[in-house]
């Protein structure tokens, strides 16, 4: 198992550019043709020759404790770190931007293409879909051909994508075009996690994570909004247009300033089956299947929301897309305020396990009240308790989604790339499975979104307790919280 805590770059004394934090420096600056470095040492990145050489300043992540960069230097490295912040945050609010500014339109996208709620649900399993066989492939792409070509091919072809569902004269063209977007969208996911573990290792690993739910958690609270006042404006189809220059944008930020992460010496030489193998071997780890495997039930537990909520808040509570845009955001707030509190307070002091598993009984107590607001057991409740529910659910994910991700990554040193592909395709089959289902006894009721999410989150608790069981590693392994 990896140490825990710094960066893997700062741990190997590989020296770092002055423009930047640690082994993040080098992601901005570093030239593509490093040195070989050790395959245990894939996050250590190559450095520009013309760059100052210096350690990253203390209050960094992956600094040491004390700085011997100049003050200008130290701006510099600042101002890097958190420029290599954003763009990682950008690339994994994607697909929640591309989900949840999409949303307040789904009742609109029915009526426009006269298609049953049903039908118009499966554009949202479609895009889930192709993220997840998406993975499967860019990542061992990336751990073979490295993290930055695969990841402009894939922004480009998310920009035409997206261009054509804004163009979809029928609900099953926006189907299939909905199911390219997330084909191509899927690089931005898979290689964003796959970065951040050829830079980090163990507490910082997971503190890292938590930093970017705060910069993703933003994409589910101003999506909706964005959405519901671009149906002020214009149709569903003006959304799609707003999706297309915000792939743009990314796009062009990701050319510029995210350079190559994993060195020449470092990447895998085999073709599909060295691929296949490593993945099956990666299988074969009961405990990372068994992060793996919770933290896409809680994926699903949080999909379910996303595809029933919008039909439960306005068809069946009578709120307007406003007031749902408003009730969602806030929701994503809680979602980013518990996972800066796991980030921030919570790791480093507790065992991520244990942190985990409180996460997934809170997230299963408020299943379970939801299941019973929605059956009638308390009577005909309004709003403001089922929002009051759902707002638990969510901030709860703060604290399962990043420490799945973190604890199963940690369990692998030599694929990240395919390690991460396995963890966002798991996530999005079962959010995938999770999302018609929601909607299976039509617009009127919510039980449906309340039996899945119990369901899911009950198996997310037996899978972590049965495979990970993490009262037996207590101690044991590196980074023992």
């Amino acid at each position: 198992m990896p140490e825990s805590g710094g960066s893997r770059a700062q741990r190997a004394h590989i020296p770092t550019s002055g423009t930047g934090p640690g082994a993040d420096a080098d992601l901005v600056t570093g030239a593509e043709d490093a040195p070989a470095v050790p395959h245990g040492d894939a996050g250590a990145l190559a450095v520009d020759p013309a760059a100052p050489q210096a350690t990253a300043p203390a209050g960094l992540p992956g600094a040491p404790g004390s700085s011997a960069l100049s003050a200008p230097a130290a701006k510099a490295a600042r101002r890097t770190g958190l420029l290599v912040t954003l763009v990682l945050g950008g690339l994994t609010a994607l697909p929640p931007l591309s989900m949840d500014m999409y949303l307040p339109a789904l009742p609109a996208v029915t009526d426009s293409l006269s298609a049953p709620a049903a039908t118009i649900q499966l554009t949202l399993t479609a895009c889930l879909a192709g993220m997840a066989l998406g993975q499967l492939v860019v990542g061992p792409m990336s751990d073979r051909w490295g993290r930055r070509t695969p990841l402009l091919l894939g922004m480009v072809v998310y920009v035409l994508a997206t261009a054509l569902c804004a163009l979809a004269p029928t609900a099953g063209l926006l189907i299939g075009f909905r199911l390219l977007q997330g084909l191509a969208g899927a690089a931005g996911i898979v290689i964003a996690r796959a970065v951040v573990r050829d830079l980090y290792d163990g507490v910082e690993m997971a503190r890292f994570f938590s930093t970017l739910m705060l910069i993703s958690g933003v994409a589910p609270i101003i999506a909706p909004l964005i959405g519901g006042q671009v149906m002020r404006f214009t149709d569903w189809r003006g959304i799609f247009v707003v999706l297309t220059a915000v792939g743009i944008v990314l796009t062009l930020v990701v050319w510029k300033w995210l350079h190559e992460t994993l060195p020449p010496a470092a990447r895998h030489t085999g073709g599909v089956t060295d691929a296949l193998r490593t993945m099956r071997g990666l299988l074969a780890d009961r405990v990372f299947t068994g992060y793996m495997v919770a933290g896409g039930l809680a994926f699903a537990v949080l999909f379910a929301y996303i595809s029933a909520s919008p039909f439960v808040v306005q068809e069946i509570y009578g709120a307007s897309p406003q007031t749902f845009s408003l009730l969602f955001g806030l929701n994503s707030i809680g979602l980013i305020a518990v996972g800066q509190i796991n980030g921030k307070l919570l790791v480093g002091r507790f065992r991520l396990d244990k942190v985990l598993g409180f996460g997934l009984a809170v997230i299963v107590l408020a299943a379970v009240a939801l299941l019973l607001m929605t059956t009638g057991v308390f009577g005909e409740v309004g709003l403001v308790p089922v929002a009051a529910g759902l707002f638990v659910l969510m901030s709860a994910m703060g604290l399962a989604m990043p420490n799945t991700n973190a604890q199963a990554l940690m369990r692998t040193k030599h694929a990240a790339g395919s390690a991460s592909a396995l963890l966002g395709t798991s996530s999005f089959l079962i959010g995938a499975v999770a999302s018609p289902l929601v909607g299976i006894a039509g617009e009127d009721t919510a039980v449906p979104m309340a039996v899945v999410q119990v369901v899911c989150a009950v198996a997310a608790v037996g899978c972590f307790l049965l495979l990970c069981r993490p009262w037996q590693r207590a101690g044991r392994e590196a980074g023992g919280l």
